[in-house]
């Protein structure tokens, strides 16, 4: 295998239905993608291409080969190394409303005892610009490194709202980037891939439990262990997204929409809600 294989990269954004993108290229004959998040341009290059290649299944001759890892769209070094290697291929970007991408990634990590109860402290503009929550949902300036160096023609910038409100289109506009033919969409590829509303372990017990890991690990999914999952699972009770905090996010973010939106040439302004200054 070699760079040139390569076709397309979906490089982003986190928490934008990425995975459903790929769930619905992957039940395609004539496409092949990797499981998992390489992030070889981002966090890996150092391991060098052969390490990338053996990511890769070697039986995929005739296919449409790409794959997707969140954290180029974030990640300073990873357009001008995907350039270096790859100059050639096709980009994609699906993007969500950032305040919203935000909110769910601060969900995301409070499932999983990252982060504590108070919301603002990692979400708050004015307590800090962090690449996790806040910069991470400036799409225009991050795309524009990928604009700059491969031009607006190889890169296809998506959103949310298409998975939800079209999605036949949706895949439809993917597969046209990617010259694929038409293909009906794939209704097992269609429901969540991931849901803040699983129920789970509270932090708190599992880090208490993480002894017992490797123990109950061959237990998975037997009827005995997700008996007991459920006496001690229950829905999170995710920190509330305030009016107020919502409102210095939108204005925090609206610049960087309004840039998006010369550089996508659609309307984003059901993204965008005025701060009530009266309050």
């Amino acid at each position: 295998m070699q760079f040139k294989d390569i076709d397309f990269v979906i490089i982003g954004a986190a928490k934008s239905a990425t995975t459903w993108l790929q769930k619905q290229l992957q039940m395609d004959p004539a496409v092949y993608m990797p499981d998992p998040e390489l992030h070889y341009f981002s966090r890996e290059y150092s391991r060098g291409p052969d390490w990338y290649f053996s990511q890769f299944d070697s039986q995929m001759s005739d296919k449409i080969v790409g794959e997707k890892s969140n954290s180029y769209l974030y990640e300073p070094e990873s357009a001008a190394r995907l350039h270096n290697d790859l100059p050639d291929v096709k980009l994609i970007a699906q993007l969500r409303n950032p305040v919203e991408r935000a909110y769910s990634s601060y969900c995301m990590r409070f499932r999983r005892g990252e982060v504590g109860k108070d919301i603002e402290t990692y979400l708050d503009p004015s307590q800090g610009e962090n690449l996790k929550y806040l910069i991470s949902g400036k799409y225009a300036a991050l795309l524009q490194d990928y604009i700059d160096l491969y031009g607006h023609e190889k890169l296809l910038i998506l959103f949310f709202e298409g998975v939800a409100g079209d999605p036949e289109t949706q895949i439809s506009q993917v597969r046209s980037h990617l010259g694929l033919p038409p293909r009906q969409i794939l209704v097992n590829g269609t429901k969540k891939v991931k849901d803040k509303t699983t129920e789970t372990v509270p932090p708190g017990l599992r880090r208490s439990l993480a002894w017992m890991k490797p123990i109950v690990r061959p237990l998975r999914g037997t009827s005995a262990f997700e008996t007991v999952r459920g006496l001690v699972a229950a829905q999170p009770k995710y920190p509330k997204l305030t009016d107020e905090l919502r409102n210095r996010l939108n204005d925090y973010y609206h610049p960087s929409i309004e840039a998006l939106e010369k550089m996508s040439g659609q309307s984003l302004s059901h993204w965008y809600q005025p701060s009530d200054r009266a309050n």
